[in-house]
């Protein structure tokens, strides 16, 4: 029980994930487990990778967002095996306050930081953007997270969506 809940919580603060609708990919969701599954958001057909991660970068720091961490996976694949790799780069947003607090409340909490958001090429060169959508409500109750701690997270989650539309568009 306790795994489980800290996976699922995992992909929550990982996220902080739809707590407001937003329209989704025509595509059909991956399932992870009931309680949690993936959120995609195709890039605009003429919006390059670069132009989609630029957007990302530039609306997660209007919203007081920190990058805190970009992993550039398919250039270090590339390194490695000196062969050309499809886009896949990770982005790590984190609002440290609300980080910190959630740790106060529970230490396990830590392990889960910060948000993710994943922009991936497909084999048909198709953009994506993609985060775990998961039920904050649910794990916060468990957790007994404050409702002031709760509202925190839910504009964090708002703010990573804001930033996959943001670059899915190619908008400053």
């Amino acid at each position: 029980m306790r795994t489980r809940f800290l996976a699922v919580f995992g992909v929550v603060l990982s996220t902080l994930l739809l707590s407001a609708p937003v329209s989704r990919a025509a595509e059909p969701k991956a399932t992870q487990s009931t309680q949690a599954d993936v959120y995609k958001v195709a890039v605009d057909r003429g919006v390059s990778m670069a132009d989609a991660a630029e957007s990302m970068r530039l609306r997660a720091n209007a919203l007081n967002l920190q990058l805190v961490a970009e992993l550039p996976l398919s250039k270090q694949v590339e390194a490695v095996t000196g062969q050309p790799q499809r886009t896949i780069t990770i982005f790590q947003f984190c609002d440290a306050v609300t980080a910190k607090e959630l740790i106060d409340v529970n230490l396990d909490f830590a392990v889960f930081m910060p948000c993710r958001i994943a922009l991936i090429e497909d084999a048909s060169g198709q953009g994506w953007l993609v985060m775990m959508d998961v039920n904050v409500d649910a794990i916060a109750q468990e957790m007994r997270v404050p409702q002031v701690l709760k509202d925190r997270i839910n504009a964090v989650r708002n703010s990573l969506l804001e930033i996959m539309q943001a670059g899915a568009k190619g908008e400053l």
